[in-house]
């Protein structure tokens, strides 16, 4: 496992336990993804350099091994005509063209399978980029149930705080309000009838009798400070 791929395990499992204790999972994500697309934009560019470091070294070796077979053609032209000293110097021009085309076969080699590597890398880093976006509207939605939900609950407490907690309670109380208004109704209606009665039924000395109480009543009401 290569160094940039321990670092982006290590990175994802921080990412998982901050966001058990994260009170707002979405703003947690959105800098990881920022972070992971800082990365994935240098690892892009990286990509390239080393597509074009490649390519170059493709086309020195390429170079040298073309070099390599034109001195070996060379030296066998050389033999035909007899010239068997210019011969073996195309044949030693040949041997440094075909240690200068090992070198670059060798450092291109390198060079591929690094670039096949980082590609490998970037195609993981652009997946878990778009899996955590993925996360990242899954838990948007959810806080924005979160919210709305504690709006509506806001909302019920508030109502019910108004209705005097439920219509339940409301229609109690006004049961027990129009029960008092008829009690106090008959009240009256009961005194008035007394009132009727006292009129018109009880004989002088009677009414003499309650007038002196009434009045006695009322001297001792005063002397409470009770005035009429």
């Amino acid at each position: 496992m290569s160094i940039v791929r321990r670092i982006r395990d290590i990175t994802v499992a921080t990412l998982n336990e901050r966001l058990e204790k994260a009170e707002d999972p979405v703003r947690m994500i959105d800098q990881f993804l920022w972070a992971t697309r800082e990365d994935i934009i240098e690892a892009e560019k990286l990509y390239q350099q080393y597509a074009g470091h490649s390519n170059h070294l493709r086309s020195q070796w390429l170079q040298a091994e073309s070099q390599k077979e034109r001195r070996e053609q060379q030296a066998m032209t050389a033999l035909k005509a007899g010239e068997e000293n210019l011969a073996r110097i195309a044949l030693h021009e040949k041997a440094s063209f075909e240690e200068r085309s090992a070198q670059y076969r060798d450092l291109y080699e390198q060079s591929r399978q690094n670039t096949v590597d980082l590609e490998e890398q970037l195609r993981e880093m652009r997946s878990e980029y778009q899996i955590v976006y993925d996360k990242r509207e899954y838990y948007q939605a959810r806080m924005e149930s979160l919210r709305l939900q504690q709006r509506l609950n806001h909302r019920a407490a508030g109502s019910f705080s108004e209705n005097g907690g439920n219509p339940g309670s409301m229609f109690r109380r006004m049961e027990d309000r129009i029960t008092d208004l008829e009690h106090e109704a008959r009240s009256l209606r009961d005194v008035r009838r007394m009132e009727q009665s006292y009129n018109s039924g009880p004989d002088h000395s009677v009414k003499a009798v309650i007038e002196r109480e009434l009045s006695e009543l009322k001297r001792k009401l005063e002397k409470e400070g009770w005035s009429s």
